[in-house]
């Protein structure tokens, strides 16, 4: 019975050390790399949101947070995003018999430089866009505006931290 309680350890832990790190987020994060910081993302879209460089910043800061074991810091460090909102704009989808919105459908963009000084071929500069759908009727205000921001900014950040963590 000792005997095969160690010959399960033992095959347990050659299971285990055999895979290697694993990210069940799909990163791979280079044991040298510690510390990451999001510099602000200017809104340099034409139609200007208040509020929305802030919350897309802090979006991107709370994703990598949540999906790494990195420390986020305010410079020198070993990841660096930055970039700008290049687009932020509401344009019909689809029309009704009477040439009226039936649907609306914002869209944001965002223009995104990554460094990582331990391994500069990781390098890229990349812009990323998504969409909202809402209907035609509806004002992009209060909780159809929340939702549509955390849809959008959860698609970009999740798309951004693929591209630059997880080589998708």
């Amino acid at each position: 019975m000792l005997k095969t309680k160690h010959l399960f350890l033992l095959l347990v832990t050659t299971t285990f050390f055999a895979c290697g790190p694993y990210s069940f987020t799909g990163a791979s994060i280079a044991s040298n790399v510690k510390t990451f910081q999001v510099n602000y993302f200017q809104n340099n879209a034409i139609l200007v949101e208040p509020g929305l460089n802030r919350d897309f910043t802090i979006a991107l800061q709370d994703l990598i947070t949540n999906q790494t074991n990195l420390s986020l810091v305010n410079s020198n460090a070993d990841l660096v995003y930055e970039g700008e909102i290049v687009e932020y704009r509401i344009s019909p989808t689809t029309a009704t018999s009477e040439n009226t919105a039936a649907q609306n459908r914002l869209t944001i963009s965002v223009n995104v430089r990554f460094f990582n000084k331990k391994n500069e071929e990781d390098d890229f500069e990349q812009r990323f866009s998504f969409y909202y759908d809402y209907g035609g009727s509806e004002q992009l205000t209060g909780t159809i505006k929340t939702t549509a921001f955390e849809e959008i900014f959860e698609r970009l950040t999740q798309d951004i931290f693929n591209a630059s963590l997880a080589k998708w």
